[in-house]
């Protein structure tokens, strides 16, 4: 068993949806409580999403040093790296273990794909789908492996709801029938509404409610 082995949430969704932005915003919650988090962001042809990240991330906020967000760029369907053949990420994945012991976590963003977008369970210990009110209220029963088989489900943009006509309790109702009630989340990336309860997930469910490995140095 590799000692160094670093927890890992994925996060997968259509293009669009705000996959980006939502690491963006968990992010900076999770290092306010301390926590040390590495960034892998699958695209198929561009790093445009990793670029972006650590611009705001490393750069601009000052929450990770550049070199913790790693861009790829897969040449393939999306969720190829993510789900059948995930050697490319989990390369990179052991790379930081070796050189980064102190992360609590690594977030890996896969590329934007369709609702059938899910985790290979060597890559990811845990599972956000993400997707947004902007496809309509229809959304969550149109089903779909990353709807129904997420350990979170992130409904996106609810902004947006009076604009398409989206009912946000019709959306209420499918999600917990298609999910058989396991957890999902409103969630308005833009005013943060939401974004504590997605990082209070990954604490409690990925981390283990266990304090940083920075504060447990020190006692």
């Amino acid at each position: 068993m590799n000692q160094n082995r670093i927890p890992r949430v994925g996060i997968g969704g259509p293009v669009g949806c705000g996959k980006t932005m939502l690491i963006e915003r968990v992010v900076p919650v999770l290092a306010s409580s301390g926590y040390s988090v590495s960034i892998i962001s699958n695209d198929v042809i561009s790093k445009e999403d990793a670029n972006r990240m650590r611009l705001n991330l490393a750069t601009k906020r000052g929450l990770l040093p550049e070199n913790l967000v790693v861009g790829l760029a897969t040449g393939g369907c999306p969720h190829t790296a993510v789900r059948e053949d995930p050697s490319m990420n989990l390369a990179v994945i052991e790379e930081m273990e070796t050189k980064h012991q102190e992360l609590d976590l690594i977030i890996i963003e896969s590329g934007g794909d369709n609702i059938t977008t899910t985790f290979s369970p060597a890559l990811a210990d845990y599972f956000i789908y993400i997707i947004d009110v902007a496809g309509g209220d229809k959304y969550p029963r149109k089903r779909g492996l990353g709807i129904e088989t997420a350990d979170l489900l992130v409904i996106n943009k609810i902004d947006l709801a009076p604009l398409v006509n989206a009912n946000l309790e019709v959306m209420e109702k499918d999600a917990k029938a298609v999910r058989d009630n396991k957890p999902y989340v409103f969630v308005n990336c833009k005013t943060d509404k939401g974004i504590d309860q997605v990082a209070s997930h990954i604490m409690h469910n990925v981390l283990f409610d266990e304090p940083p490995k920075a504060q447990q140095l020190k006692r």
